[in-house]
């Protein structure tokens, strides 16, 4: 039997051209299929190695170089490692190095939570993967300006750049990435606390394309800067997150909505500053398009601007209003008829204490998708009350009523 297998594959290979087998190889949808693929011969997995496109490995500079020479049309490389291993250095420097001239076709890397690189390994990458795409180099706490700035202008293609936790960036690079690269999409800034305003207004004059625009947690962002992203990127502008921006206020959310009109996914918790006006008028303006809105610890929001953005956003899917104090059963007063239905999956009213079983019982009534309900630290509605006023909640509903269950991660 194993010489009859040895003579078919045999025949396989003389009557099969490499072309006809890549062919093969690209109808296999499952990842395991294709590492199978790769047992067959040695030809096989050549060809398997030659057309692999994304490696996810942990490797020093010597099997970095066999790694590129095995796969030499590579465009994928994540390198990034773990929380839970963070205290590792990880990558280093040589590394990049190597990365930086053994991996020519290289689109997109990802050096998460690699603490060990500099500015140096970043120099590398800028001078010589002009081609890279995407770039993620979130918690790699000791690289600045001056090495960021140098992939700027080296990598002029750069679509995505996430950077979360990176202290020490700052305006200079605003300036760098606006200056080079005015492909930039998606720019993930989060806790990047010496980023001002004059710094994003200087990056929005050259890169004009931003969709998802992240900066959670920067607090020296305010109405000046998110004014200007909303300005020039008006066309484009899908994502915003604002997460405990302070300064950030009715200024920033009446000019998304002047601007704005495709404004998918809002997070504005923690702005305490916004009212109900600046909601209504986004409320109206987004009312086609806004998918995710997260407003917790919004203290200034009554029953007024939700009652309008829950009337109006009937493509809202998750509405995260926790800690809103002023909100009330009101809220909800045009849900409860037939003719009212909404797509909500994802609802949080946690720590609203005005809200009781009554409103719960009116929305669910409206939102027969729903599929996650945080209703913790709210006194007036328990478990036993929920029973005893025979609520029907969707079959598939988790209820949070004391944080026992696992948080959906689409709002962070």
């Amino acid at each position: 039997m194993a010489c009859n297998d040895a003579v078919s594959g045999h025949y396989i290979n003389k009557s099969l051209g490499d072309d006809e087998l890549r062919a093969v190889l690209s109808l296999l949808e499952n990842d395991k299929d294709k590492e199978v693929f790769g047992l067959v011969c040695k030809r096989w997995l050549h060809i398997q190695s030659t057309e692999r496109k994304k490696l996810c490995v942990r490797a020093g500079p010597h099997m970095l170089r066999k790694i590129a020479a095995r796969f030499t049309r590579l465009n994928e490389l994540d390198l990034s490692q773990s929380v839970s291993r963070s205290f590792y250095p990880g990558v280093t420097d040589s590394d990049l190095s190597v990365i930086a001239t053994a991996f020519d076709c290289l689109c997109v890397l990802n050096l998460q939570n690699c603490k060990g690189i500099t500015d140096n390994g970043l120099a590398a990458i800028g001078s010589s993967l002009s081609s890279l795409q995407s770039l993620d180099v979130s918690y790699c706490r000791k690289i600045t300006d001056k090495g960021l700035s140098a992939v700027a202008e080296g990598c002029r293609d750069l679509r995505t750049l996430h950077l979360a936790g990176c202290r020490f960036v700052s305006d200079p690079l605003m300036k760098a990435l606006s200056k080079n690269c005015h492909n930039i999409e998606e720019l993930g800034l989060q806790g990047c606390t010496n980023i001002t305003n004059s710094g994003l207004s200087v990056l929005v004059e050259g890169c004009r394309r931003i969709k998802h625009l992240d900066v959670n947690k920067c607090s020296n962002i305010g109405d000046i800067g998110i004014s200007s992203v909303s300005e020039v990127c008006s066309l484009t502008l899908r994502t915003l997150k604002l997460l405990d921006c302070y300064k950030v206020g009715d200024e920033s959310i009446l000019s998304l909505a002047n601007y704005c009109k495709n404004l998918e996914t809002l997070i504005i918790g923690g702005c305490r500053n916004i009212s109900d006006e600046s909601m209504k008028s986004l409320a109206s303006a987004s009312s086609n398009s806004l998918r995710k809105l997260r407003m917790d610890w919004c203290l200034n929001i009554t029953d007024s601007s939700l009652d309008c953005i829950i009337s109006k956003c009937r493509k809202l899917e998750v509405l995260d209003i926790g800690c809103c104090e002023e909100v009330t059963d009101a809220a909800f007063q045009q849900l409860g008829s037939e003719d009212f239905m909404l797509g909500m999956k994802i609802l949080k009213v946690s720590n609203c204490p005005k809200i009781t079983v009554e409103g719960i019982k009116k929305l669910l009534k409206s939102c027969e998708y729903l599929e996650y309900l945080d209703v913790r630290s709210c006194p007036l509605i328990t478990k036993a009350g929920c029973n005893e006023a025979g609520i029907q909640f969707p079959e598939s509903c988790k209820i949070n009523f004391t944080g026992s269950l696992a948080e959906p991660d689409v709002l962070l």
